[in-house]
């Protein structure tokens, strides 16, 4: 039986205040208030809120077959908080219905999976925290960044104990496989792997209102026939887009909505379930194993890091700011922590992509996005360093670190052991 696994991205970033050289020392907020508040009302009211209830009514339409899951990161969470707390409210409602799964990803949306080990871990494990406290949910599935990944990065997923991911079904990787089936890590063989359909997804997400595309207008029908008709074995169709693909890529008026209704009953008649992706894993066996030397992505045609990482303003940017990574660690002070993760997700160095018009930069020229990404970094460096001068060597701040980790180590198993015997002694009192 053919399965559709639907997966939406939400992300938004802390985007940054116009940033001169001479605020470096003076000016340690660095945070455009005014435009992350009104982008995300605007994209609330259009896309997600509508969403929400489109989906809502989905569910409860079917009873319960309609099945999604959602990666949204800590920092959007963070700002919808702030901003718009009906969103919060609505994929709530949704998480309620046991119909809508929560993934895992870093919290920042950031690029630590390439450069900083233990604060892409710190972050995963900050990430799954704030989906137990919102929606009461302990995620099982991992999805990286942009759908990142390499055999390196599926070492780490699967040392932090998640059962699969989801990444790109790229066809520098495929090859002549299709990505319609459950796959496993070459290095992590328990580690499964859900593969994108890059196509089945963008012609929803990006062509669905596009007039010049052969295959337009795009009805619920002919969608599902399009599955319908793959060959019988390959049963699984994972469709990763973004959230605002409903209300702001593709307008209200483009019948997106009515689109996404339809599609429940023409899959029911062609005997075309809908999953979740832990109901996947249950489902399915992998079929084979995937192999990934060189990390991949969803972004552009290169379906590579070329997109953060292509150009030497992006490297620089990049390894500048991660080569604080240990003295942050070493820091108590809360708003440095908030700074550092704030200026890890992976927007700030995709504005400053030379390789094609970028539509949603709030800089005129990606050489204005590293200018002022790039004093901001000045004056958070100058924090970092007046409490971890650049005259301690990487050895100190190495031993520290390892003191820190074996202290709170220590604690855990004390407090483990606190906790053990208060249960000794509650049972023995009530006996």
């Amino acid at each position: 039986m053919k399965t559709i696994c639907f997966c939406f991205k939400i992300h938004q970033p802390f985007r940054l205040k116009r940033y001169r050289f001479f605020n470096i020392g003076g000016d340690h907020y660095y945070y455009d208030d005014f435009s992350n508040e009104d982008i995300l009302q605007q994209i609330a009211y259009s896309s997600y809120i509508p969403a929400n209830r489109m989906l809502l009514e989905m569910i409860k339409n079917s009873d319960g077959k309609f099945k999604v899951a959602f990666s949204v990161s800590g920092i959007a969470l963070e700002q919808m908080e702030m901003y718009t707390p009906e969103v919060i409210d609505g994929l709530k409602e949704l998480a309620k219905t046991g119909c809508v799964e929560f993934l895992s990803e870093p919290y920042a949306h950031s690029l630590a999976s390439l450069f900083d080990v233990e604060g892409f871990r710190q972050q995963v494990e900050q990430h799954t925290r704030k989906i137990k406290e919102l929606f009461e949910q302990e995620p099982k599935v991992f999805c990286n960044t942009e759908l990142l990944y390499s055999d390196e990065i599926a070492s780490l997923v699967a040392d932090m104990g998640y059962e699969a991911m989801i990444t790109e079904g790229a066809k520098r990787t495929l090859g002549w496989k299709s990505p319609n089936y459950l796959y496993r890590s070459t290095v992590e063989p328990n580690l499964k792997l859900l593969l994108r359909n890059a196509k089945l997804s963008d012609d929803i997400s990006f062509r669905f209102s596009d007039y010049s595309w052969n295959e337009y207008p795009l009805t619920a029908d002919k969608y599902i026939d399009w599955i319908a008709s793959t060959p019988d074995e390959e049963q699984l169709f994972n469709l990763f887009m973004s959230y605002e693909t409903f209300g702001m890529h593709q307008h209200v008026q483009s019948g997106i909505f009515e689109f996404m209704k339809a599609l429940q009953g023409f899959a029911y008649e062609h005997d075309i379930s809908f999953s979740t992706p832990s109901e996947v894993l249950k489902k399915y066996k992998p079929v084979g194993i995937i192999s990934v030397t060189h990390p991949i992505s969803w972004a552009d045609e290169e379906r590579d890091t070329s997109a953060w990482l292509g150009n030497i303003l992006q490297q620089e940017a990049v390894n500048k700011l991660y080569e604080l990574s240990e003295r942050v660690e070493l820091s108590q002070t809360r708003r440095i922590k908030q700074d550092w993760l704030y200026l890890q997700s992976c927007d700030h160095f995709y504005y400053m992509g030379t390789k094609k018009p970028l539509p949603y930069s709030p800089y005129s020229s990606p050489y204005e996005a590293f200018n002022n990404y790039m004093n901001i970094l000045g004056d958070f460096r100058e924090r970092v360093e007046a409490e971890f001068p650049s005259s301690i060597e990487n050895e100190e701040l190495s031993a520290l670190l390892k003191q820190i980790h074996d202290q709170e180590k220590e604690i855990d198993k004390l407090e483990n052991e606190i906790h053990a015997l208060r249960e000794k002694s509650y049972r023995k009192k009530k006996v």
